[in-house]
């Protein structure tokens, strides 16, 4: 059967020319970068125009290769708000090499600076910087993927990169993204990753694999908090102070809020260094659907969200709504 043939695109076809188009004067510090070796100044891709075809890909599914990049790159309107001309396939094809990624961090922070910050902080609530922090992996092809991790039931391999994110909460941006392998351990460990980055002020917001003792010690030192989730199976029993549950926490579904000695079996360079209080919120029971071992499904929940802080005055019904601010990274990802 023959292969149906493409119908060529058209103007109207495009959509998101005018969000592009705000972008203009800050892309335009890019246009002659990369441009050195062009001895002859014939070059008709530059580095502004390239970046603003990548976006209108991503504004259009319509556009699912690169030659439909390109076909894009000859309409008169994508020509006349974007400012460029026509695209050679060539030219694209080259283009992640000639133009240096980097030269965008810049103009990605000031973006970002300009998004304002949507939470009203008020009386009780913490007034740090609400950063929640997790690592997504991403699947690649086998042939330019430089990791290789966990085998599925099946006996397949996996190849990715790991995304270790730190998000904005308040402004709904991510402020930093390290690549590393897909593999979660070592110098890659999302852990280890985090602690290289962490700054003062901050509230970092995390689920049970950043449960570490250790970490904690170093947020505190670093003159930031954390809002962390710790592990279903976390010994409580060692209760320092049994604190109130207010009508507005139980509201909530706080079900309890105390001081805890957590790490009781530990040495004393492991065991928190500071006061640690601990939270249980009333949840949806979960139980882990796939055969992965390790792997990346989630682990079975018995319904109590079990949330440790070193919040000692902020309510409990506020630290468990920080908590649930966390589910804005997942949906980042």
């Amino acid at each position: 059967m023959a292969k149906r043939k493409a119908k060529p695109l058209k103007s109207r076809d495009i959509q998101g020319l005018k969000y592009l188009e705000h972008l203009l004067p800050l892309l335009d510090q890019l246009h002659e970068v990369g441009c050195q070796r062009d001895k002859a100044g014939n070059r008709s891709l530059h580095y502004d125009q390239y970046c603003l075809l990548i976006l209108l890909f991503l504004f259009n599914p319509i556009l699912r290769s690169l030659r439909a990049l390109q076909q894009a790159s000859t309409l008169q309107n994508v020509q006349r708000k974007l400012g460029c001309a026509r695209a050679s396939l060539g030219s694209l094809s080259e283009a992640v090499e000639v133009f240096d990624p980097q030269r965008l961090c810049g103009i990605i922070e000031s973006l970002a600076a300009e998004v304002k910050p949507v939470r009203d902080v008020r009386r009780g609530q913490t007034a740090q910087i609400l950063r929640a922090v997790d690592g997504s992996v991403v699947k690649t092809l086998k042939s330019i993927a430089e990791a290789a991790f966990m085998n599925d039931k099946n006996g397949g391999s996996h190849s990715g990169w790991r995304l270790h994110t730190h998000f904005d909460v308040d402004r709904h941006v991510p402020t930093r993204i390290e690549v590393s392998p897909g593999s979660n351990s070592g110098h890659n460990d999302e852990k280890n990753r985090l602690r290289t980055a962490l700054q003062p002020d901050h509230c970092y917001v995390m689920d049970r694999w950043f449960a570490q003792y250790t970490l904690w010690n170093e947020i505190v030192a670093a003159r930031s908090s954390y809002v962390c989730r710790i592990r279903d199976n976390s010994y409580l029993d060692t209760v320092i102070e049994e604190r109130p549950v207010s009508a507005a926490a139980a509201a909530v579904s706080v079900l309890r809020d105390a001081f805890v000695d957590l790490g009781a079996s530990k040495s004393h360079d492991e065991r928190p260094s500071h006061r640690v209080r601990v939270i249980p919120v009333k949840t949806t029971p979960h139980t882990k659907r796939g055969g992965r071992k390790g792997g990346t499904a989630g682990p079975s929940s018995d319904g109590v969200l079990r949330i440790a802080t070193n919040l000692l005055d902020v309510p409990a019904e506020v630290i468990a709504d920080i908590y649930k601010h966390r589910w804005t990274i997942e949906l980042f990802f």
